[in-house]
């Protein structure tokens, strides 16, 4: 892989071989911008339970978690684990507030942002509703993301036309890393990042938990209620927690 380097300066702990950043939200983002204003490209990962696990019997999405500039504790299993070892972490830092908080600095500052995945439509739509929600948003482009593999730089080469400083890549884990790994010298944005089903609940297809179910740490409940397809990572679950436990640390 090349187009991104690991982060000397961001601190990490250990999650089954995973290095996971102890940062919570405001100093990710202080990272982020610092990122943007760089000349480097660099990838982010959101890393769930379920993304550490598929890890353990996928090489290289494990090489893609060592070598990101970033990668954030994207679940309340993926907190629990850090805290276990030691670490002092207080919150997770997931894909869908990344790009509301980044959506945000876009109208700020003039980010230039894409949006690449979920199904026809549901980008746009995100975007839509993103720019309503931060005016001023700088949203360059959309694109599903219901293409092949084989199609990858093709795809690159159309996103790479509009010089995004930010890529948002909802594809699912591990397609959305392999994507942006594989593409980052074509696209060249400075922060590519996977955010899973974030465009769904931007626009609307699907509803984010109320916030005492996020209070309770029960969202990967309610996600499953809403969407049975997504019982297959429910159940990477208690795996997750049996793997952190047996590690013993």
């Amino acid at each position: 892989m090349t187009g991104h380097r690991a982060a000397t300066s961001v601190p990490t702990g250990l999650v089954l071989g995973v290095p996971v950043s102890l940062l919570g939200m405001e100093e990710s983002l202080s990272v982020l911008e610092s990122l943007i204003e760089g000349e480097e490209s660099n990838l982010v990962a959101t890393a769930d339970a379920s993304g550490i696990v598929l890890a353990q019997d996928d090489p290289e999405l494990a090489a893609i978690y060592r070598e990101s500039t970033l990668v954030t504790p994207d679940s309340n299993g993926v907190v629990w684990a850090l805290n276990r070892c030691g670490h002092a972490v207080k919150e997770r830092v997931s894909g869908v507030d990344l790009v509301d908080r980044l959506c945000g600095l876009s109208s700020e500052k003039g980010y230039r942002i894409f949006i690449l995945g979920s199904e026809p439509g549901v980008a746009e739509l995100a975007a839509e509703r993103l720019r309503l929600r931060h005016p001023g948003c700088n949203i360059v482009g959309t694109r599903h993301g219901y293409f092949p593999p084989t199609d990858d730089d093709l795809v690159a080469e159309e996103v790479a036309a509009f010089r995004p400083d930010v890529l948002f890549v909802a594809m699912g884990i591990p397609r959305q890393e392999k994507f942006i790994a594989k593409t980052m010298p074509l696209i060249r944005a400075k922060v590519a990042i996977g955010v899973g089903g974030s465009f769904d609940v931007f626009s609307g297809r699907v509803r984010r938990a109320p916030r005492l179910v996020q209070a309770l740490k029960l969202e990967w409940l309610w996600r499953t209620l809403l969407n049975p397809k997504k019982m297959a990572k429910a159940k990477l679950l208690p795996r997750f927690a049996w793997m952190v436990l047996r590690s013993g640390k």
